[in-house]
């Protein structure tokens, strides 16, 4: 199988919310193939939906409760610490959950937690080791 993913789809809680928070905290701009159910942001090649949490356990046959932690995060990764620093504060200004402080970490980078309104983990990180395409 080719090595690929196209979508990230997250089940949310309330659509209005999530929309706020994804294009107002974040300022992502909506896919012109979103519809009033669905709601896509195109990244770099990659399509994060945002779905009705019940909806999207409906199509997959499973069971939409449970809380805490999902099992996974999304990174965001920045080219330095002051651009992990600079984009936590304008988060922040914006009143977006900081679940973790920027710092560095035992992997030898610098990063920091936030959560989205359904408690989805982003982590906000400069990673030394990535180079510039």
């Amino acid at each position: 199988m080719e090595q690929r993913i196209t979508f990230f789809t997250l089940g949310v809680n309330d659509l209005k919310t999530s929309i706020d928070f994804y294009e107002n905290k974040f300022d992502w701009k909506r896919s012109e193939l979103s519809n009033e159910n669905l709601i896509l942001y195109t990244l770099n090649g990659i399509h994060i939906a945002l779905y009705s949490r019940e909806e999207l356990a409906k199509d997959a046959t499973v069971d939409s409760t449970g809380d805490g932690f999902k099992g996974f995060t999304i990174s965001h990764n920045v080219w330095s610490e002051k651009e992990v620093d600079d984009l936590i504060e304008s988060l922040r200004n914006k009143g977006v959950k900081i679940v973790k402080e920027p710092q560095k970490v035992f992997w030898g980078g610098y990063s920091s937690y936030i959560a989205d309104p359904d408690g989805n983990l982003w982590e906000i990180a400069y990673n030394p080791y990535l180079k510039k395409d």
